[in-house]
Formats: structure tokens, sequence, C-alpha cells
């Protein structure tokens, strides 16, 4: 047997090691998906009637209704509000998993940079959610109902009865856009860190970002004025929040850059 073939012998249980741990890690966050999932499912109506929340405190319950138009639409609409809710409760169980097959291939170092930017992305996750079920969706239901026309003097009546699945797909796609977008400061910032972009780009690239905010704000939400304002201004702000994150990581690695060549000049002495 050459060297060739005894490097490949000697690779080949470890790299059987990975996968089955892999398989394992993958196992056990389909299976929290799947838990989560049923758990959802059994309470859809429920969380609809979270969804729906901001929807009726600006129509009113008197004037709330909703309809499905197909057989079995409201039954695809509970196995969706399922899949949804059961990504927000198991992403935990997810991360903890990927952490936990990363971890060993990480130097002590690394672990202690890479928790605080998987703490991080849920935070920031729910807090682009928490823009759209306080802040947007009251803005758009309001645009939206009043857009409806009494009828009579000549008038037909126009009033706005909203689709179930209607409802809940824009409400996916509007937290789903959001919350993808508010990983600014994360991506930003680990790039800060690994040093491919520092805080005086971002700073001179502030202007084509503005202009990049309100073309991903026209792009991921609908074709209404107030929609894409309300992501394209929290973009600029979180932007801005990025900025002085990356001048933090950039103090910080020059501190102890200076700590080790104070501690190398020290060494030869002793």
């Amino acid at each position: 047997m050459n060297k060739d073939e005894d490097d490949i012998e000697s690779t080949k249980a470890p790299l059987i090691e990975h996968l089955v741990e892999l398989r394992s890690r993958l196992i056990k966050a389909l299976v929290a998906f799947m838990v989560m999932f049923v758990l959802c499912f059994f309470f859809a109506k429920q969380i609809y009637n979270i969804l729906t929340f901001p929807y009726v405190w600006v129509a009113g319950p008197e004037n709330s209704k909703f309809i499905y138009t197909g057989l079995l639409e409201y039954f695809i609409v509970q196995l969706k509000l399922a899949m949804f809710g059961a990504g927000f409760l198991s992403f935990p169980v997810v991360a903890s998993q990927i952490y936990m097959f990363v971890a060993p291939g990480l130097y002590r170092n690394e672990k202690q940079a890479f928790l605080p930017y998987l703490v991080a992305t849920p935070f920031f996750f729910l807090l682009g959610s928490l823009v759209v079920y306080f802040l947007l969706w009251p803005l758009l239901a309001r645009f939206s109902l009043s857009m409806q026309q009494a009828g009579g003097d000549g008038r037909a009546a126009i009033e706005l009865l909203p689709k179930v699945d209607d409802y809940l797909s824009l409400m996916m796609r509007l937290i789903f856009a959001f919350g993808i977008a508010f990983q600014l400061p994360v991506v930003l910032t680990l790039l800060g860190r690994v040093g491919i972009v520092t805080s005086q780009q971002l700073i001179d690239k502030w202007r084509y970002f503005a202009v990049g905010a309100f073309v991903i704000a026209a792009v991921l939400t609908p074709p209404d004025v107030i929609s894409q304002c309300s992501l394209a201004v929290p973009l600029l702000l979180l932007y801005g929040g990025s900025i002085w994150a990356v001048k933090m990581v950039e103090k910080k690695a020059a501190a102890e850059k200076a700590r080790s060549a104070a501690a190398a000049a020290a060494k030869p002495a002793e």
C-alpha cells in the first residue's frame, strides 16, 4: 500500500464519524421541527387569531371578516401556519445542533466569537418580525381599509374581504423579508471581524447603501410606499448601527493586537 492509500485510509474513519454525527444532528433537528409542527397544527387557529390581531385591532371586531373560497383552502392555511410556527419554535434546537456539530473544529477563541452571532441572529429576526406585527401591519391595514367605498348615489360598494390564504401569505412574506433584512448588523459585524470590510469603507459607501435599501424594500415588500419606507428606513438605521459595531470590533482587535505585541516584547526580557 503506497503513501496516498495510507492517507486515504487514515482519513476514512474520521470522515465516516463526521457523516454519522451530521446525520444524528440532522435527525434531531428534524424531530424537533416535526414535534413543533404537530403542536402548531393543533393550535393553528389560535396562531391565526394572533396573526390577525393587528387587522382586527384597526378594523374593529365587528368589521373584521375573513373568507376562503376553496374547499381545502383553510386546511392548507393551517398546514402553512404549522410550518411557520415550527420554524420559529424549533430554531433554538436547530441552531444548537449546528453549533454542536461545528464547535469541535473551532478553537476556544473562535467558539467565543461564534456564539454571539448565533444568539444575535434570532434576536434580529424577531426584531424584524415585531416591526411588521406592531408597526407595518396596522399601517397597511389602515391604508387598505381606507380604499373602501360605500354604495349609493350611483356608486357601487367596494368592501374589503381578505382571504385567509392571501392574508397569511402576505404576512409571512413580510416577516421573512424583514427578518432577513434585519440580519444586516450581524452580517456586517461578522465581515468586519474577519477583516473583509472596515468601518471607514461602510461610511464611504453609505450613499450607495441608501439607494440599495430602497431597491431591496421595493423587491421584498408590496408595491406601496408605506411598506417600502417601513423596511428602507429601519435598514438605514441598522446600517448606522452596523458602522458603530464594526468600529467597536476594530477597537477590540487593535487592543488585543497591542497586548500581544507587548507580551511578545516583554518575553525576551524575562
